[in-house]
């Protein structure tokens, strides 16, 4: 049983004026731990003896939550499922910037977002239909793709780009790294992106890739024909309780972040079907070994 005493945290930090969609996650999970107690954002600032502007700017992320205004929120929210209060404690505190923040004023926000997503993430598995996964990627690859993208990137731009994808794969290289399950179409383990060399060498990363212990690469044959999300390219991001999986959608608009219950479990039930149709990650081996062979 989790237990905690009732006492007020500091709220005496400076107000963001852009937070992270990482800050505004545990700014949205503290706003449903109120909503699911029954209480308003009034009945909550009475309840905590605070104004209702404080709990409206912990709630959007403005004001950085301390562990001790954690558990007194908690506390006072009748909430004792400590496995998810201790996840949400893990989320603050934080001071030390990361290395995506040098890109701070280079690169669209969401894609700092993506790499604090994939820094924090227990476990990671992705579905691609077009494209070799963008921690699988060698930089010559990278930069083919970053140079036929939808909006025609500056040369610096795009080197820009593809030194920011180079630098996510480090959590692939780390002591701890994270397990990785990379789901590809044949279709993408053909296309010849920046011609034959190119191609060949990334396949041969694929391969080599493959042989970690904690990256799973499987494919999904053309043989098997319409398969369960065949549409969209999915990444799903592991937290370190299941209310705080993250689904993660590259759009050719821009990058989605989705973590409502429902749509968790609707990508948890897509993930499981794939299974029906994945080869296993042999069987994969040998489909990329084949096709680089005949490049």
């Amino acid at each position: 049983m989790w237990v905690t005493s009732c006492t007020e945290g500091d709220l005496s930090m400076p107000l963001r004026s852009a937070p992270t969609a990482r800050q505004l996650r545990l700014a949205a999970e503290l706003r449903k731990l109120r909503e699911r107690a029954g209480l308003s954002a009034t009945e909550a600032a009475r309840l905590l003896g605070i104004k209702q502007t404080q709990i409206s700017n912990m709630e959007a992320g403005r004001f950085g939550v301390s562990p001790e205004r954690i558990r007194m929120l908690a506390c006072h929210y009748d909430c004792s499922d400590t496995a998810l209060v201790e996840a949400l404690i893990g989320m603050t505190g934080e001071r030390k910037r990361g290395w995506w923040e040098e890109y701070r004023e280079i690169l669209p926000s969401a894609l700092l977002d993506l790499a604090e997503l994939e820094h924090h993430a227990r476990r990671l598995r992705g579905s691609i239909c077009s494209h070799i996964p963008g921690l699988l990627q060698t930089p010559e690859h990278a930069r083919e793709v970053f140079r036929q993208g939808v909006s025609e990137l500056s040369p610096p731009d795009v080197e820009h780009r593809v030194s920011f994808r180079i630098k996510r794969q480090a959590i692939l290289y780390q002591d701890t790294p994270v397990p990785y399950q990379a789901i590809v179409h044949e279709a993408a383990l053909h296309m010849r992106v920046g011609g034959r060399s190119i191609a060949r060498k990334q396949l041969q990363h694929l391969l080599d890739m493959s042989e970690h212990e904690h990256i799973t690469v499987q494919a999904i044959p053309f043989e098997v024909g319409a398969f369960p999300g065949s549409g969209q390219s999915i990444y799903y991001a592991h937290g370190p309780v299941p209310q705080l999986d993250t689904v993660h959608l590259d759009q050719s608009h821009g990058l989605m972040f989705l973590d409502a219950e429902a749509q968790l479990q609707k990508y948890r039930t897509l993930f499981g079907r794939l299974k029906a149709v994945m080869l296993t990650p042999a069987k994969a081996r040998d489909l990329i070994h084949g096709i680089a062979q005949n490049l």
